[in-house]
């Protein structure tokens, strides 16, 4: 059995090795083993868009991230659990982690009201009015049958007043609390996860209250909220650098919604563990390929002749056997293969950037892996074949 395919009848974290203060590891669960650290495919509502799930399997993928608020929506977490849960309904028998709505409840949908008790709000699909309590969100999660739960919390964008800032840091806390009582009534907590949010916008003195009232819970793991909602990088770098240091060091951690190739790199080394951001799938369906000589933008005249690949030395189909040129009048024949591709070949280069990361921790050489990954992106494209 491999690594990668390793087993626990209870969820558990190891850290295997470190350079500075990034860390390779791996969750244990018993649906398959996370290797840390770790990019999480988006699967907004049961599916990575533009892609059939065992390729995000085969290009590196451990865990997925399903969306609460979406599949609450439609079509609906109870539907879901007669289908037999997330997992069966999507065919993706591994890991899954679900967010709790919030982010979506505060930044998606009309008419919303907040108060002690819940959030109610109306859906953006089609003004159905519905009501979200910490209590509600941990059951849609366990209906859809997802193995890390988060917390319900309220996230709101920067900038913002410190006072507004502390009122909603304050209200996740007591969340947390009444997520995780809610947590442990399911059966099988013990081989599941909940993890909560650290919150506190740019106040590195709430950022460090928030994390010391949530490491009391004594939670299984810690997420990283309420950044890249409008700050420049330096700013959510410096309440990482906070925020990390105040969170356990045998407890894995999250940075939820985070980001470029950059920022991802730039997290690890200040010891983040996990990740997920739309932005590669996004930047897919919108003719932007990354790649190791940077972003490359399909849509340009340039490449409507250029018969070279995007990388011929990828593992990716997508990336080694199609042509630019090809790829191009995908995009302005505005065919769906062109977004399948360029998706394909994303997410490929996001989960090879996670490999090289835990490969470089592992030889002690993850400062030289930023400085030459940051190198060939300054460089530019590949020269001509």
């Amino acid at each position: 059995m491999t690594e990668r395919e390793q087993t626990s009848p209870d969820f558990k974290f190891e850290v295997s090795a470190t350079d500075g203060l990034a860390r390779r590891g791996a969750i244990s669960m018993p649906r398959g083993t996370i290797r840390t650290p770790a990019y999480m495919p988006v699967g907004t509502a049961g599916t990575v868009k533009a892609m059939y799930m065992d390729q995000v399997r085969d290009l590196g993928s451990d865990i997925i991230l399903g969306n609460t608020y979406h599949l609450m929506l439609r079509p609906g977490a109870e539907r879901v659990a007669r289908q037999g849960g997330l997992h069966e309904f999507a065919r993706w028998p591994y890991p899954i982690l679900t967010d709790s709505g919030g982010f979506q409840v505060m930044s998606l949908s009309a008419l919303r009201k907040l108060t002690e008790h819940s959030v109610t709000f109306k859906s953006h699909i089609d003004g159905q009015k519905f009501e979200l309590t910490p209590e509600r969100s941990i059951e849609i999660q366990a209906l859809l049958d997802s193995d890390i739960q988060m917390q319900l919390d309220e996230c709101i964008a920067l900038p913002a007043e410190e006072k507004e800032i502390e009122r909603a840091m304050e209200l996740s806390l007591r969340w947390a609390e009444r997520s995780h009582n809610a947590f442990l009534t399911q059966s099988d907590h013990n081989a599941r996860a909940m993890f909560g949010i650290v919150q506190g916008g740019d106040s590195e003195r709430l950022r460090v209250k928030s994390a010391e009232s949530l490491k009391t819970m004594n939670l299984k793991g810690y997420s990283i909220g309420g950044l890249a909602v409008g700050e420049p990088q330096d700013v959510m770098l410096r309440m990482l650098d906070t925020t990390c240091s105040e969170l356990p060091q045998e407890k894995p951690r999250y940075l939820m919604g985070v980001g470029t190739p950059d920022d991802l790199l730039k997290s690890i080394a200040r010891g983040v563990d996990m990740f997920d951001c739309v932005m590669p799938t996004r930047a897919g369906r919108h003719a932007t390929a990354y790649t190791r000589f940077g972003k490359i933008n399909l849509k340009n005249a340039r490449h409507a002749d250029d018969h070279r690949p995007l990388d011929p030395e990828s593992s990716c189909p997508a990336a080694r056997d199609y042509s630019r040129a090809y790829l191009h009048h995908l995009i302005k024949a505005n065919e769906a293969l062109g977004g399948m591709l360029l998706t394909w070949n994303n997410l490929s280069y996001y989960q090879d950037l996670m490999q090289g990361a835990r490969d470089a921790i592992e030889a002690k050489r993850y400062t030289d892996y930023m400085a030459e990954t940051q190198e060939a992106w300054e460089r530019g494209d590949m020269p001509a074949l």
